[in-house]
């Protein structure tokens, strides 16, 4: 599985961004609102004919009530405090660790890891910022600041989230890490430097364009992108694509025209032009946990 689909604009030489040798997450500018298959597919958006219905209910404003609990998983931290969310029945089931934004873990990336459990995996939504949030840019900026001066914090934070979900016994065993901005930074360097899990999902989130680096992944790689999205640009998720193909990381990458940065976390933001890229891409991801988790 190699794909990436992408506008016309990336149809041209693209420009390459410097190599990320301390795989740094770095910030956005901004977070919310704002077989191998070689060939280009048809852009949802532009399709009538795109599904719009199957979609999770908190991306689209309709999450409900809170169904799972508050969870403690670092030992000896009683600061960090995750999500948990846990399928009906006995299981055995897959596992997700899920990423928050950088305004922290907030109630929607936690009506959505329900979403996940009724999708069949035990969630997990990590907590990266011990338990504070923010509620404008100023105060989102600090927090990610603070998490990124000690990168191996946040890196043995999702270790902790990945051992916990790896000894409960109604987990197989197989767990993936997925993030949105921030978290979709954070989720790339959890694949390159982590412990051992088996899928890593990117929505719009910083990359690494140097192969070298890259190789450190042992799993195939989802990401999902907008056209009209400046962290990352097309252009930069284009030169993620080249290197991992220089890596040899299988990977499914899709561009999607007409939405910006957020967009698939919040389709109730635009629903006339987010509703089916953002089915689209929730597709791709059912399909990719499918065969990387199940």
């Amino acid at each position: 599985m190699n794909k990436v689909t992408v506008t016309p604009m990336e149809n041209t030489e693209m420009r390459r961004l410097p190599a990320t040798a301390l795989l740094a997450v770095l910030l956005l500018p901004a977070c919310g609102d704002a077989p191998p298959r070689e060939a280009a597919a048809q852009n949802p958006a532009a399709n009538p004919g795109a599904p719009t219905q199957d979609l999770p209910p908190a991306i689209i404003g309709e999450g409900g009530a809170l169904e799972g609990w508050d969870h403690r998983y670092v030992d000896g931290d009683t600061l960090t405090t995750g999500y948990l969310a846990v399928p009906a029945g006995n299981g055995p089931f897959p596992a997700l660790v899920i990423i928050h934004e950088w305004n922290g873990l907030q109630d929607r990336v936690r009506q959505l890891a329900d979403d996940f459990a009724d999708e069949g995996y035990v969630t997990l939504a990590a907590d990266l910022f011990q338990g504070r949030t923010g509620s404008n840019p100023r105060e989102n900026m600090a927090l990610v600041r603070e998490a990124q001066a000690d990168q191996p914090a946040m890196i043995a934070n999702l270790n902790a989230a990945v051992a916990y979900l790896k000894s409960r016994s109604d987990v197989t065993g197989r767990v993936g890490a997925m993030g949105w901005c921030f978290g979709g930074g954070v989720a790339l360097s959890f694949g390159l430097d982590g412990v051992n899990h088996e899928a890593t999902a990117i929505f719009y989130g910083r990359l690494v364009d140097d192969p070298e680096v890259l190789a450190a992944m042992d799993h195939e790689v989802y990401g999902t992108f907008a056209a009209l999205d400046n962290g990352p640009s097309p252009e930069s998720v284009a030169a993620f694509d080249t290197a991992l193909r220089a890596a040899g990381i299988e990977h499914d990458l899709h561009i999607y025209d007409d939405v910006n940065h957020g967009f698939w976390l919040r389709v109730d933001g635009d629903p006339e032009v987010r509703t089916a890229p953002a089915a689209d891409a929730w597709q791709r991801l059912k399909a990719y946990l499918e065969r990387t988790l199940r």
